[in-house]
C-alpha cells in the first residue's frame, strides 16, 4: 500500500501522493501544511462580527457631600465664664462697676479682622488660665460711638482697669506682640484693695458727632 498515514509520538505523516491527491480533491487544503486546517473564505458580514469593539469603560463618579455645620458657633462667639460680651456703653459702665478690684480686660475687636481671630484663641486660654481676672469683649461694629470716644483706631486694641486706679493702661497687641498682654498681667493682677468708686468709668460720654462709618485699621502682625 502506497498511502499509508503512520501515527508516532502523536504526530501525522502522509504520503506525497496522498497529500496531492487531497490537494486536487480539495482545494481548501494547502499543501505542505497541516491537512486538518482549512481556509475559509470570510464575507464583509462575518468580518464585521470579528471587528474590534471598544470595551465600554465605566465611569466612576465619587461624590462628595460638603456638610454645613451650621450649629458650630463663630470663632468670636467662643467663651469661658470670666468673659463677657459687651453689646453697649451701658453695659460696659456696668460690668467695670461691678467689677470691684477685679481686674478687667477689654478687648475691643471685628469679627472681619484677621489680627483679631488669630489671638483671639490665646486670648481665651489666658481667661482660663486667671479666673480672677474679668474679660470684657467689644464688637466694634456694635459699638462704634463707643470705640470712637475711647480713641480705638486699630483692631485689636486692650484696655486694662482695676478699681479706683481707673484705666492702668492701653495699646494694640496682635499675636506676634502677645507677651505685652502678659507683661500687663503680670504688672496690674497683684493683690491689692481700693478705697471709693472705679474712676474714670463716669466720665465715659458719647456724643453724634463721633458716629462714624469708617473701620479702625488691623495691628501689625509683626
Amino acid at each position: 500500500m502506497a498511502d499509508v498515514v503512520r501515527l508516532q509520538f502523536h504526530s501525522l505523516r502522509f504520503s506525497s501522493s496522498l497529500l496531492t491527491s487531497l490537494n486536487s480533491l480539495q482545494p481548501g487544503l494547502f499543501v505542505n501544511q497541516n491537512p486538518f486546517r482549512r481556509a475559509y473564505a470570510l464575507s464583509d458580514s462575518s468580518l464585521a462580527r470579528f471587528a474590534y469593539r471598544p470595551r465600554k469603560q465605566l465611569v466612576h463618579f465619587k461624590v462628595q457631600a460638603a456638610v454645613t455645620e451650621t450649629d458650630q458657633p463663630k470663632w468670636w462667639e467662643r467663651s469661658v465664664p470670666n468673659m463677657i460680651d459687651i453689646h453697649s456703653t451701658q453695659e460696659f459702665l456696668s460690668a467695670l462697676g461691678q467689677a470691684g478690684d477685679r481686674l478687667v480686660i477689654v478687648e475691643f475687636y471685628g469679627t472681619w479682622c484677621g489680627s483679631c481671630r488669630a489671638l483671639f484663641p490665646k486670648l481665651c486660654r489666658t481667661a482660663e488660665d486667671h479666673p480672677e481676672i474679668l474679660f470684657l469683649k467689644v464688637n466694634f461694629d456694635e459699638n462704634k460711638p463707643m470705640c470712637k470716644s475711647m480713641n480705638v483706631k486699630v483692631l485689636p486694641y486692650f484696655h486694662f482697669y482695676r478699681g479706683s486706679e481707673g484705666q492702668l493702661e492701653s495699646f494694640s497687641c496682635s499675636l506676634a506682640k502677645f507677651q505685652k498682654i502678659k507683661d500687663a498681667i503680670e504688672l496690674h493682677n497683684t493683690a491689692r484693695c481700693s478705697i471709693g468708686p472705679p474712676k474714670g468709668v463716669g466720665d465715659l460720654k458719647l456724643e453724634p458727632s463721633l458716629v462714624q462709618k469708617d473701620r479702625p485699621s488691623e495691628s501689625a502682625s509683626a
